[in-house]
C-alpha cells in the first residue's frame, strides 16, 4: 500500500511541475518523472510474492506474468525517445527566441507574426 501512495506522490510532483513551471526544461524533466511514476506502478502491479520467474520446467510452480515487464521495458525505451525529442525541440526554441521561458516565446512567436 505505501508503494502505491509513492507513486501516486511521485506522479503528482510530475503533474505540478507541468502545470506550475514556466521553463521548458523543467516541464521536459516532470513529463520524465510522471512517466517513471507510470512504470513504476505496472512493475509493482506485475509483480507478486513468492512467484518465480516464467522458466518453463516439469514442477506446476507459480510464475510471474512476464508481459508487464516487458511493456514496461518498452515504455522505458519509448519515454527516453520522446524525453530526448523534447529536449531537442527545446533547444530549437531557445536559439531561435533566446529564451526557456514559455510565455515569452508564445509573446516573440505572435510579435514575429
Amino acid at each position: 500500500m505505501i508503494n502505491r501512495i509513492l507513486v501516486l506522490c511521485l506522479f503528482l510532483l510530475g503533474f505540478y511541475g507541468l502545470i506550475v513551471q514556466k521553463n521548458m526544461v523543467k516541464k521536459v524533466f516532470a513529463l520524465s518523472i510522471q512517466n517513471t511514476a507510470v512504470v513504476l506502478l505496472f512493475i509493482l502491479e506485475g509483480s507478486r510474492i513468492g512467484s518465480l520467474a516464467p522458466i518453463v520446467t516439469e514442477s506446476q510452480a507459480a510464475y510471474v506474468d512476464p508481459i508487464p515487464q516487458a511493456l514496461m521495458l518498452t515504455a522505458i525505451v519509448v519515454g527516453i525517445c520522446v524525453t530526448a525529442l523534447a529536449l531537442a525541440l527545446v533547444y530549437r526554441l531557445y536559439k531561435k527566441y533566446e529564451t526557456m521561458d514559455i510565455e515569452e516565446i508564445q509573446r516573440k512567436a505572435i510579435d514575429e507574426s
